[in-house]
């Protein structure tokens, strides 16, 4: 059974740094893309980063610049360092292959003020 377990998450005050780590369990990481989503109050889920196993990255305009993904394949976690926060990055953070392949963790809360 393949889990997904995000952790890093926190209270941070605008223009402050988060690192967020994922770790996977069972085939989901190996060969395949691997990205970061978030979903914010009332908004639908979207993708945030994605990286190949090669560590070819893509970012969504909102993040470019200020998010760094990466991936350590020998241990199955794949990483979102946030630097720059604004207080619209407030969301849950989750990861999970691209496209989706298995179910969704628990997430891990990210809160940015103001």
């Amino acid at each position: 059974q393949v889990q997904l377990v995000e952790s890093g998450g926190g209270l941070v005050q605008a223009g402050g740094s988060l690192r967020l780590s994922c770790a996977a369990s069972g085939s989901i990481f190996s060969r395949n893309v691997m990205a970061w989503y978030r979903q914010a109050p009332g908004k639908q889920r979207e993708l945030v980063a994605h990286i190949t196993w090669t560590g070819t990255t893509n970012y969504a305009d909102s993040v470019k610049g200020r998010f760094t993904i990466s991936r350590d394949n020998a241990k199955n976690t794949v990483y979102l360092q946030m630097n720059s926060l604004k207080p619209e990055d407030t969301a849950v953070y989750y990861c999970n292959s691209q496209p989706i392949l298995t179910s969704w963790g628990q997430g891990t809360q990210v809160t940015v003020s103001s």
